[in-house]
Parts: C-alpha cells; structure tokens; sequence
C-alpha cells in the first residue's frame, strides 16, 4: 500500500516507521527533516532501545509523491490552512485520509476537501517526543483509537484499524468521535495547558504542586460535564486514570509545551478554544477552562522562559532584548 504521512515530526516519525516496518511504501511529506530521513532514515528509541528504520522516500513537496491509498495527518492544528495544498496531489478518487491530529474541529476542516465517508478520526494516547531531525522517543507507545467522520463505524474505518494493528499498534474502532474526543481532552486540557500556564513545566510538577494538582481535578470535571451535556459521557474512572498514567511519565513535557518554548504556534483553538465554544453551547459554565484559556493566550504572546530556549533561540532573544 503506498501511504504519505503528512508531517514527520514525533508522531508522524513514529507511525511512518511502524508502517514501514509493516511492508508498506511509506512517503513522508516533511518541511524540515526530509534530508535526514532520506539519508539516515528514522531513528526510535524506546526504553533504552534503538532502531533504524527506512522509508521509501521524504520530500517537502507532496507533488513528487503523488496520489496514494492512504494519507496520515499528523500535522499541528495550527498548519490546517495548509492541507488543500499539501494534499491535493496526494488525493486519489478512492484514497482515504487518517487525521491523528488533537483536539476538535480537524474533521470539519478535512470535510471540505474530500467526502466525509472517506475521512477517518484518529485520537492517538501516547508519549512521543522528537529529539532531534528524525529521532523519535517513545516513552509510552499507548493506543490509537479510530472513528467515523461522521456516523457509526463503516468500512474506511475498519480498513484503517486494521492497517494500524497490522504493524504492531493497539489500535481499535469506536462507535462516537466525539466520545472519545472528550476522553483524550480530558489530559490534554489541563495537563497540556498547566505545563504553559504553570509556568513552563513538566507534568510530574504539576502532580506536585497541591495547586495545580487541584486545577487539573477541576478541569477534568469540567470536561466530563461537557461530554455528557453532549451526550457522551465517561465515568470518574477515567479521570483517576489520568492521574495515574501521568504519574508514570515522570518528567513528560506535553506537546504543546514543546511548541511553546521551541516558538512555534501553540494548538489554542483546537485543544481549548473549540471544546470550552461546545461546552458552553450545552449551556455549561466552564470557569477554570475559560481562567486557562486566557492564560494561555497570554503567555503565548511573550517568549518562553530563556532556559528552556536553545542555545541559537536564546541569542536570537537576548540580542533582540537587548535592541529594545
């Protein structure tokens, strides 16, 4: 099967290999990291261990990859704006398009370029970071799970699943997108949002620190609520397992903490904004979700803290302060 995997950052690195591994002629569409994966292909590690795995080609320009059976979004919520460009000449009349991205209103957005029924949701509960141009760490290779765009499970979902759990991932179908939406926004809500709001940390100092441990708790609830007004609900069971996979992180920066302190656009809308716009549609007040979004909005106005930065980063920020 030739699949294109749309953004080889941690996550597209990750399932880009797997599928690789899998027999499938993977073509990764990457802006920055083509030429390293090109010549060194990409690296995982994974508790200590380490492997190389090849792919069959990665370029920035998604015309020389042509039409494919398949294409996996992994690209920030952010660079939505862009995939009528990035993948028109990847669209074929039957090719079927995967979304891992997070948060809500991706569907919508890939519903405009092509019919819904070949569009499948993909919510992925992992830890995987990008240590450097196509190094990939995997500190918890979780599950993926998978909807319909629209409607209950159909064939492009089955399909997609059963691709997925052929190259090794715990990968399932679900009957509601939006179901397990909420279920994966109740981590990445608070935890996602207090690593910035917190002040740039990782999420065991959130667990630490009574405070934040207490603001999480909250915004879970907050985010239960939500999901049954709209009919989805999840029990308490869920939020204690948040607590408790957390604490098996360690030191785990989320993925929007790295896009803030490494500069880049921060997933806003489609991790708080667009859930907090549903839950008060439901005629629900969301308080600490409404506090943490504006939190967020506004530190994302001003530089990360300089010791999180680069060393690059950080003489670009100090010549800029010093300029005035």
């Amino acid at each position: 099967m030739k699949i294109a995997i749309v953004g080889t950052g941690a996550l597209g690195g990750w399932y880009a290999a797997l599928l690789s591994e899998a027999g499938h002629a993977v073509h990764c569409l990457a802006r920055s990291d083509h030429e390293v994966i090109n010549r060194d292909g990409l690296t995982l590690r994974n508790k200590g261990t380490q492997r190389i795995v090849r792919v069959a080609s990665a370029t920035p320009e998604a015309a020389s990859i042509g039409p494919c059976d398949l294409v996996v979004v992994t690209l920030k919520s952010t660079s939505n704006a862009a995939l009528p460009g990035l993948l028109g000449p990847l669209l074929g009349p039957a090719t079927l398009v995967v979304t891992l991205q997070n948060g809500m209103g991706n569907v919508e957005t890939l519903a405009q370029l092509l019919p819904a029924e070949r569009i499948v949701a993909g919510l992925c509960f992992v830890c995987i970071n990008r240590l450097a141009p196509a190094v990939i760490d995997t500190t918890l290779a979780g599950y993926v799970r998978m909807a319909a765009a629209v409607g209950p499970i159909n064939p492009a979902v089955e399909h997609c699943v059963a691709i997925f759990a052929a190259a090794g991932v715990d990968c399932q179908a679900e009957a509601s997108l939006e179901a397990v939406l909420w279920k994966k926004l109740c981590w990445n809500i608070p935890f996602n949002g207090l690593a910035i709001a917190g002040g740039s940390i990782t999420t065991d100092l959130i667990l630490a620190d009574p405070a934040l441990n207490e603001r999480a708790y909250l915004l879970m609830k907050e985010v239960q609520a939500a999901a049954v007004a709209r009919g989805h609900g999840f029990e308490d069971a869920h939020i204690k397992r948040q607590f408790v996979v957390t604490v098996g992180m360690g030191p785990y920066r989320p993925s929007s903490l790295i896009d803030f302190v490494e500069g880049r656009d921060v997933e806003v809308e489609g991790i708080w904004g667009e859930p907090l716009r549903r839950g008060q549609a439901a005629g629900l007040k969301m308080p600490e979700t409404e506090k943490l979004v504006a939190e967020i909005k506004a530190r994302t106005k001003t530089p990360p803290p300089a010791h999180y930065l680069p060393a690059l980063r950080m003489a670009v920020y100090l010549c800029q302060a010093l300029a005035g």
